[in-house]
């Protein structure tokens, strides 16, 4: 419901207490550090590059040793286990295992070390597939690949490209070397690239027979083994089966790292912490005896930050006031129901200089724009026991996600009541069963009315609560105005406004063309109507000669004048928007009806049970995902353009504390705020 007011604030402490007071600070993570001291001579800064990229580097190594051990010991993870989050340890824990990181560090580098040993086996042992591989033609060879014949004999392997007989090798030869008759070739096996083949000539026409075979494309293998390819083949095989044993007994030595992974995740985490640690030191102005710090705090966290420094570490803390035109860091403090839509609002911008935190007034709509779009009372059961249910399963989860549940288990509840008040459970499930497979119709009568039979309806209500939103929108910036006390804007700028389209609205409600497109007829007083007519002329008039008060020059003044008062055409155009409520409320009612039609095509007895139970859970799965996300979004689009329009315009800058970034554990502080 607010944005925190924040403090700049200053520490200037003696060094030998900097480590300790940069670690107290870290673990409070309630200052975001923002080094802006004047440089003075006398003031110098460490330089810690080299310590950061080493604490930043062990602990990624450590990161490498942890994804090292799940690949060689995967745990199996639930479905959910993203929404588990990151386990508490204690204090003394985590100390310990500060205590022992030297020895803990070492098994890291011994797991790192036995894996590359593995990774190196491995390639080892794809180079002994080649080899083998490469000799899987030769295997019938009954002499080793280099033999070269005998005395009066010479022999050549090799290959020769596709599929070749006998008959088709001779004929080819014969034609590049008919004068030469001594020759034997004989195929060693063929495959669908190339023929394998040993030729046997006279010792005399050895020239002559490579000079017609290269003819022919005659390859000689680029390695030839002094021994039997069957020989030279079990050999490799025999290489390969060691090597897959040592690996074997590398992967056991590395799975009995596996008692201390949770000690390695907090060693990962240690040294990140220090990482940043020395990242923020590095910046930190000092003398031979002294440090400042400087940055960021929320006022109602100083006074406690302050007297635990002053009191501990003898510090000097000074607290200042944000400046006029300094722009402060932004932290939102919210209840749990406003708090959930703090992702939607960061998504489009948080809170700039003189804005509100439109927190929990977009919270209320929000709700209550989603479920106006979903609209089925068993969707809306459905999605908020699932969240709820996840809230109270995995407390841990993440900041954001936790939001996000909460905000879509809210939007559940309304989604509940906008389909008991518009008649929708899985659609018309009930009334389809029952005369399916009773023989006579039940239902649960809309509280309200039915949006499917009476579309029209719904639209006009839809544009009446678009209608509301976007008065709600005017009248905070109203709000706005009057908080900053510039009463000339209010009048201008939101009474003038709401004066004008007020004033339409009522001229518009009683006549033929509202009658005939609502169903609704309005007949009001003569006084209701000239009372409109004046508050449509006068907010008109006054928007005309007002809006461009800035200038001075009376053309540009009503210029700018009329140019705002067209904006009325947007004003319309934002009305128009709402007609999405109908659009996506209509759409779900419409497929969750189609798809228990077509559950119920068999009719009743068994085979039709079967066939409307698998349509039904496969059909409203779909359709509750697919009108979840559009009503994620079209909600989201109401808010931005349409509400946000009106009086939000963001820009702000988060606040990033100084604190324990840690990727896999949260450790459990002493906190004094």
């Amino acid at each position: 419901m607010a944005v925190l007011k924040m403090q700049r604030i200053t520490v200037c402490a003696l060094k030998k207490n900097r480590k300790a007071i940069l670690e107290r600070l870290q673990a409070l993570g309630t200052v975001e550090i923002d080094i802006s001291l004047p440089k003075e001579e006398g003031l110098m800064q460490m330089d810690t590059a080299g310590s950061r990229f080493t604490f930043l580097k062990y602990a990624q190594m450590a990161d490498r040793s942890l994804e090292i051990l799940e690949n060689c010991c995967p745990k199996k993870q639930s479905l959910f286990s993203g929404l588990e989050g990151k386990p508490l340890v204690e204090k003394e824990e985590y100390e310990s295992v500060v205590q022992s990181r030297d020895a803990l560090s070492g098994k890291v580098r011994k797991i790192i070390a036995l894996d590359k040993e593995i990774a190196e086996n491995q390639g080892k042992i794809q180079k002994l597939e080649v080899q083998a591989e490469g000799l899987a033609p030769w295997m019938s060879l009954s002499v080793p690949m280099n033999y070269e014949g005998t005395m009066q004999t010479a022999m050549m392997i090799g290959t020769v490209p596709g599929q070749r007989s006998s008959e088709d090798l001779y004929q080819l030869f014969a034609q590049n070397a008919p004068e030469v008759e001594a020759v034997d070739m004989e195929i060693i096996s063929t495959d669908k690239d190339y023929t394998y083949l040993a030729v046997l000539c006279m010792k005399s026409d050895k020239v002559r027979v490579e000079g017609a075979l290269r003819g022919i494309g005659f390859a000689v293998p680029s390695q030839l083994p002094n021994r039997r390819p069957q020989d030279v083949y079990q050999t490799l095989k025999k290489e390969q089966e060691q090597l897959e044993k040592t690996n074997e007994n590398l992967k056991r030595q590395i799975m009995e790292f596996q008692e201390v992974q949770k000690q390695i995740r907090m060693l990962a985490d240690y040294f990140r912490i220090r990482a940043d640690k020395y990242e923020v030191l590095g910046n930190l102005p000092q003398t031979e005896h002294v440090f400042f710090v400087s940055g960021y705090i929320p006022e109602k966290y100083g006074a406690a930050v302050e007297k635990e420094l002053t009191g501990r570490y003898e510090a000097v803390v000074e607290r200042t006031q944000i400046d006029e035109g300094e722009e402060a860091p932004v932290l939102l403090q919210n209840n749990s129901f406003a708090s959930s839509v703090e992702g939607v609002i960061s998504a489009f911008g948080l809170p700039g200089k003189g804005d509100i935190d439109p927190s929990m007034i977009t919270a209320v709509c929000y709700v209550f724009l989603f479920g106006l779009m979903l609209s089925d009372a068993a969707y809306g059961v459905l999605v908020s026991a699932a969240c709820a249910a996840a809230l109270i399963r995995f407390p841990r989860m993440g900041a954001e996600m936790k939001k996000s549940l909460q905000l879509f288990f809210w939007c559940g509840l309304s989604t509940l009541f906008w389909g008991i008040m518009f008649g929708g459970y899985f659609g018309d499930v009930i009334n389809v069963v029952s005369r399916t497979f009773f023989g006579h119709e039940v239902g649960i009568p809309a509280a309200w009315f039915v949006p499917l039979n009476d579309p029209m309806k719904m639209l006009v209500f839809s544009m009446l609560f678009g209608t509301i939103h976007l008065f709600l929108g005017l009248a905070v910036k109203g709000y706005m105005c009057l908080r900053d006390r510039q009463y000339m804007d209010f009048v201008c700028d939101v009474v003038l406004w709401f004066c004008l389209l007020v004033g339409l609205i009522l001229i518009l409600l009683p006549t033929e063309l509202f009658a005939s497109i609502s169903q609704m007829t309005f007949v009001f007083p003569g006084w209701v109507g000239q009372l409109a007519k004046v508050l449509a002329v006068a907010g008109a008039v006054g928007i005309l000669l007002m809006s461009g008060r800035s200038s001075k020059n009376p053309g540009v003044r009503i210029a700018l004048g009329a140019y705002d008062l067209y904006n009325i055409t947007g004003w319309v155009s934002d009305v128009l928007s709402y007609s999405r409520l109908l659009a996506l409320g209509l759409a779900t009612g419409v497929i969750a009806s189609v798809v228990n039609q077509m559950g119920s095509m068999l009719g009743g007895g068994i085979p039709g049970a079967i066939l409307f139970i698998v349509v039904f859970f496969i059909g409203h799965t779909f359709n509750i995902g697919i009108n979840l996300l559009g009503a994620y979004v079209h909600t989201c689009r109401l808010q931005y353009v349409e509400f946000f329009g009106k009086f939000y315009e963001g820009g702000g800058r988060a606040f990033h504390p100084f604190k324990e970034n840690t990727k896999y554990v949260d450790i459990k502080e002493e906190n004094i705020v």
